[in-house]
């Protein structure tokens, strides 16, 4: 009670900042264990633990539920596999700064098709701008495949933003969430749970690693969002959320030692730049973007 009181008493947008922060260092953390793991190995760590930890907490009751409401559920977590395995896929070829400005075109576009006016325009060419410097310089086929893996995981992310929203309405409280990470771990487990194994048999500490990096980038960030959201307007929410691809910048640099060049930091900055101007600019309540993704 202590805890949920103090919790209340911070800023709702620093609790907002706090989810991005705790899910891009968490992400950058698990990055440094690609070698142990791998990619898939790595995503397959993370949503197993997240969803045991949300079975765990949340204990969905699914008993009564209709035909619609695990349609629902299934179609969340079907998203939540496309788009954490590719980011990760994506994370081994590409510096992670790089990789969730790309996919953070996902939302971009998303809340562009929900828009109807000129100026919006300008805010997909400066995002079209950004996303063709990032392009310019990479080259080489492994270039060329995070590029392509990271943007496949930015359209998985938007349609978790879709299924996140229908699944809201048809379930009541988190129980989808925690029934979809359920089924995102089992469709990636297939892919991932043979190295991931062999690691931990060899080093038994990586599930410890592993329990962190989900509570990092699942557990805690929805809970910080959960409350946050709960205080603030999705439009505000959306523009802390175009903080993204910097702090994964940041992390990259801290936590891997992958520095930016100039090009890829301008190119951060108009994407990123073309994302607050959109959410700022629409005429009604956007979805949240969900920082899970990266």
């Amino acid at each position: 009670m202590w805890v949920n009181w103090q919790v209340l008493r911070i800023p709702a947008p620093l609790l907002a900042v706090a989810a991005i922060l705790s899910v891009q260092f968490g992400s950058a953390w698990a990055r440094t264990h690609f070698d142990a793991v791998g990619p898939t190995g790595a995503a397959t760590l993370r949503l197993v633990f997240a969803a045991v930890i949300l079975l765990a907490v949340v204990r969905p009751k699914v008993r009564s539920w209709k035909r619609q409401q695990w349609l629902a559920a299934v179609v969340l977590g079907l998203a939540l596999a496309g788009m954490n395995s590719l980011i990760y896929l994506a994370l081994a070829r590409i510096p992670l700064g790089v990789a969730v400005t790309l996919e953070f075109t996902g939302p971009l576009v998303l809340a562009l098709v929900q828009t109807r006016r000129i100026r919006d325009a300008l805010w997909a060419a400066l995002a079209f701008a950004g996303v063709v410097l990032l392009g310019v310089g990479s080259t080489g086929q492994v270039a060329l495949a995070g590029v392509l893996l990271a943007f496949g995981a930015a359209a998985f992310w938007a349609t978790y933003i879709i299924a996140n929203s229908r699944a809201g309405r048809a379930i009541e409280g988190i129980d989808g969430l925690a029934v979809a990470a359920t089924v995102a771990a089992v469709v990636v487990a297939p892919f991932g749970a043979g190295q991931a194994a062999d690691a931990i048999v060899g080093e038994p500490s990586l599930v410890l690693v592993f329990v962190v990096v989900a509570v990092l980038t699942s557990a805690l960030p929805y809970a910080l969002e959960m409350v946050a959201l709960r205080r603030l307007s999705t439009r505000v929410f959306g523009v802390l959320s175009s903080l993204g691809p910097g702090v994964a910048a940041l992390a990259g640099f801290l936590v891997v030692g992958q520095a930016l060049d100039v090009r890829e930091i301008v190119a951060l900055a108009l994407v990123t730049a073309a994302s607050v101007g959109v959410t700022l600019g629409s005429g009604r309540e956007p979805p949240a973007p969900h920082p899970v993704a990266g």
